[in-house]
């Protein structure tokens, strides 16, 4: 990556399909996306409401000759905690299998570093699969550290559609 600079930009509709196959260019990945062509209605419902959101932002990484090089997305939530101040969560961050131990994952991870601090963020936080070792190294070199165990509840289905999105929230707690 010697040189060449990396454009950062939000993704637009048209990139979906590229989006969709990086995604899924990897192990576990391969596992849970559908790149087809089609589409699949969902990534396209996913799309316009990340896109309609002004506290998330899907960030295309090109490169000369490369419109699409890599993806992150941002998320920026507001905390009651740490005097009301707000974080950005760092997810669906891939790169092209043929750029991946070029330097691309540093730039991106200093643009999202730089991002968070433009909105104000006190804290960049990130998941990573536990299956994914050179990842968590990589998170690590960059200062992250594993100061939480996070867990997740996975929820299927139920008939009358999907478990969340517009139209579907969840009743007000008492």
């Amino acid at each position: 990556m010697d040189g060449i600079e990396p454009a950062f930009r939000r993704a637009r509709r048209d990139d979906l399909p590229a989006l969709v196959r990086l995604l899924a260019d990897d192990p576990l990945g391969a596992k849970r996306e559908t790149p087809s062509d089609p589409l699949p209605p969902s990534y396209g419902r996913a799309f316009e409401a990340i896109d309609g959101d002004p506290n998330q932002e899907l960030v295309v990484v090109s490169l000369p000759g490369r419109e699409v090089a890599g993806l992150l997305q941002l998320t920026f939530i507001p905390y009651l905690t740490y005097r009301g101040s707000w974080r950005a969560q760092i997810e669906g961050v891939r790169i092209a299998s043929d750029l991946r131990s070029a330097g691309l994952g540093r730039r991106m991870f200093e643009w999202a570093i730089g991002r968070a601090r433009e909105r104000g963020c006190h804290l960049l936080q990130l998941t990573s699969d536990k299956t994914r070792p050179d990842a968590i190294r990589f998170y690590e070199g960059l200062g992250f550290v594993a100061s939480h165990e996070g867990m997740k509840l996975h929820l299927e289905p139920t008939a009358s559609g999907p478990v969340s999105g517009p139209g579907n929230a969840a009743p007000a707690a008492p």
